[in-house]
């Protein structure tokens, strides 16, 4: 057998291995399903939910578009080498080499096996032990994920964000639309300690700082998680801070807490009760679903009360002074150029996370 059809029908084989891991033709069903619910005039009656479904619909396309383009692409190659004109054998050698490099590094994508990996994200920003540096240290974090996500080629929407009266924020809530997000973005889960001299103190005295970065699947179907009516209780009240003259003068801002866990989602920055209200439905439903993984536990009944993660038990260091060094605690892989890191350069960190921790499912 010729060299280059024995490597290609190899890699072909492969491209097919990986289709059905990755389950595209589910996924190609999803997206013909959601295509025929947006050519239809009436679902822009309820904008949110056409938004969420034009989001996941673009995010089905773009996480499968790039296998499809492969998979044909060795189709074609196959093809003409098959009909064996060997004066383009040596081009024909450059375009398998190519493919084959392709499809080593899309091969990535099989690390995603999580049953919400391929779901978007949403991200939770709370600052910690440590005053005004600890908001500092949050907005920092949210600079950094921002910024990865731009480089990653995903989208993000800042649902909420609550600043601090001198520096920083108090928290922040960022939902993250793309191929793999809450795949990707799982390694961050955690609490994430700064080491630094303080900007904020006259003495400019070394000072150690907490975040909690909370990483959720996003559940859009509330068929995803079941949720008992009576444990949940919604409270109204006035929004305040920017958002436009209805949300400064009416009550719309919404709280709703899950009752057994203890677990709050305040939402304010849309402009009408039911919109903050589907949107914080939509946080809890993933807030729950973390939970769930997290505890190992079968049903949401079974959950027990508090937060994800504790404040003491960091996930990653990053020290500025004496030092430069930025350190996971679970992989123990390591970066020297903390600013790069703060520049949104964390896949280093992710793909460690990838291949060294368990997967929890």
């Amino acid at each position: 057998m010729n060299p280059l059809i024995k490597r290609i029908t190899h890699l072909d084989s492969q491209i097919e291995i990986a289709f059905k891991r990755l389950q595209i033709s589910e996924k190609q069903q999803k997206i013909a399903k959601l295509e025929s619910e947006l050519s239809k005039s009436e679902i822009w009656n309820n904008p949110i939910d056409a938004q969420e479904k034009s989001k996941n619909l673009a995010a089905l396309i773009s996480t499968i578009e790039p296998w499809l383009i492969l998979k044909a692409q060795v189709t074609d190659i196959a093809e003409l080498i098959e009909m064996g004109d060997t004066s383009l054998e040596k081009e024909f050698e450059v375009q398998v080499l190519a493919l084959e490099n392709e499809f080593k590094a899309r091969q990535k994508d099989l690390l995603f096996h999580g049953r919400y990996d391929d779901h978007n994200a949403i991200i939770r920003l709370s600052a910690g032990v440590g005053g005004t540096d600890a908001q500092d240290w949050t907005e920092m974090l949210e600079r950094m994920y921002l910024r990865w996500a731009e480089k990653s080629g995903m989208k993000t929407d800042i649902i909420e964000r609550s600043s601090a009266d001198e520096a920083g924020i108090k928290s922040s809530i960022i939902d993250v639309v793309g191929p793999f997000a809450y795949g990707k973005l799982r390694s961050e889960n955690g609490v994430h300690r700064l080491v630094r001299l303080s900007p904020f103190n006259s003495d400019n005295l070394r000072q150690t700082s907490f975040a909690l970065v909370e990483i959720l699947p996003k559940i859009d179907s509330p068929k995803e998680i079941q949720i008992d009516s009576k444990d949940i209780k919604v409270d109204v009240y006035r929004a305040g801070g920017h958002g436009g003259q209805s949300v400064n003068t009416t009550d719309s801002a919404v709280r709703v807490t899950h009752i057994p866990t203890g677990i709050i989602v305040a939402i304010q920055n849309e402009r009408s009760q039911l919109q903050n209200r589907e949107m914080a439905m939509k946080i809890l439903y993933s807030k729950l679903t973390q939970l769930q993984l997290d505890q190992h536990v079968a049903n949401i009944t079974d959950l027990q009360a508090g937060e994800s993660a504790n404040w003491g038990s960091q996930i990653r260091n990053y020290v500025m002074h004496p030092y430069t060094l930025v350190k996971d605690t679970r992989t123990k892989y390591e970066e020297h150029d903390v600013q790069s890191v703060l520049d949104g350069n964390i896949d280093g960190f992710i793909e460690a996370f990838l291949t060294t921790v368990p997967l929890m499912v």
